[in-house]
């Protein structure tokens, strides 16, 4: 007995000689063992929790996400009237129908009465519309009218309990304002990603009539068209409508039709049957350094008018080639876009107040503008 309490006590005096030592001579060495013990357990912490991350853009995501639905199009093939004739059969045979053309895009829901925002050339020339929400229902989708010249379109479908995402103000954007683009790239399935608004009112792209674009880097690729541009709260911003890319892929830019444009279209088409802009008959140019030297302009902020048409709007009131036009009902107007996109907002039959320049002479008029000729825009 007294043989093992000596061992005892020995290896307990050398243990206590021991970490006596390293307490003296390499005190780190016990303290390191102890704060890597503490900041493991409190970074541990949040996710055993379930906590959302700081600066996480999940709440965002899950708040839009329901309402951003996957559009799915069918295009049955056309066939040749002069197939049934034997000429037709001796010069090229028995021919198999050809298989329908499948289109893939994302839309918006925006009303709980089951109507969607999508871009046109989603729908444009579809013969059927399949539309699937995120919780897996889905439904056949109308097209209840199209606006070309936003690139805009209007589906709806009838489904009860249906998410309804929250409208946004794209007018207080920002150029760095964090962004979500929510959408069905290449078909894989509702998808997420985020960025920052790199530019605003973008134009001059060829895209549409009316450009007023969101530029954005957050990824948008095909597939992603009429999906959701929403903001850090969920809120829409935007309809992704298309890419620039010399791939087919993303490259960092992504173009978006700002939601108070969407609105105006939407409450056109829902209410009236059709999109109502205005319209004064003017040819508007970009200020070139040739057209400021032939007009002897010593100011380039503005449009320049080259034009007028007869008896138009504009005539009435007052305005002549070679007019400089710098503001538009209290906006002003720094390219040809801007000037198209505030005068189509004008509403028919209500005198606005724009500002000039004409032979340096300041200048404001009252122009009443008429209703926009329609172009290809489509109601059924």
């Amino acid at each position: 007995m007294k043989r093992h309490w000596l061992f005892f006590s020995q290896v307990v005096t050398v243990l206590v000689a021991i970490w006596f030592v390293v307490a003296t001579l390499k005190p780190e060495w016990l303290n390191r063992r102890v704060s890597y013990a503490s900041i493991n357990l409190l970074e541990a912490a949040p996710y055993a929790s379930g906590e959302v991350m700081p600066g996480s853009l999940s709440p965002a995501a899950k708040r839009a996400a329901p309402a951003v639905v996957s559009i799915t199009t069918t295009q049955l093939a056309q066939k040749n009237p002069h197939e049934a004739e034997s000429w037709f059969r001796y010069f090229y045979g028995d021919r198999e129908d050809d298989e329908p053309q499948k289109g893939l895009g994302s839309g918006v829901i925006v009303s709980a009465d089951g109507y969607i925002l999508t871009n046109n050339h989603v729908v444009e020339g579809a013969d059927e519309i399949e539309v699937t929400l995120s919780d897996s229902r889905r439904a056949r989708g109308k097209v209840i009218g199209t606006d070309p010249d936003t690139d805009l379109a209007i589906l709806r479908i009838q489904l009860d309990r249906l998410p309804v995402i929250v409208w946004g103000n794209s007018d207080s954007l920002q150029v760095g304002d964090r962004v979500l683009a929510i959408g069905n790239p290449f078909g894989v399935g509702q998808t997420v990603t985020s960025g920052i608004v790199s530019a605003l009112g973008r134009n001059q792209l060829g895209i549409n009539t009316f450009e007023n674009f969101i530029q954005t880097d957050a990824a948008i690729n095909p597939g992603n068209s009429g999906g959701a541009l929403v903001d850090v709260n969920g809120s829409l911003l935007g309809i992704n409508t298309a890419i620039y890319s010399r791939s087919g892929g993303n490259m960092g830019i992504g173009f978006a039709i700002p939601v108070s444009t969407a609105k105006q279209v939407l409450d056109g088409i829902v209410r009236n049957g059709q999109v109502t802009r205005g319209w004064i008959g003017v040819e508007p140019n970009e200020i070139t350094p040739e057209l400021a030297e032939t007009f002897g302009l010593k100011q380039t902020e503005g449009v320049m008018i080259t034009g007028v048409l007869q008896n138009g709007p504009a005539a009435k009131a007052g305005l002549q080639p070679g007019d400089l036009l710098r503001v538009v009902n209290g906006h002003p107007i720094r390219s040809v876009g801007e000037l198209l996109t505030q005068i189509a907002s004008l509403p028919p039959g209500q005198s606005a107040k724009v500002e000039l320049s004409r032979r340096d002479k300041d200048l404001s008029l009252e122009v009443t503008p008429a209703q926009r000729p329609s172009s290809k825009a489509q109601v059924k």
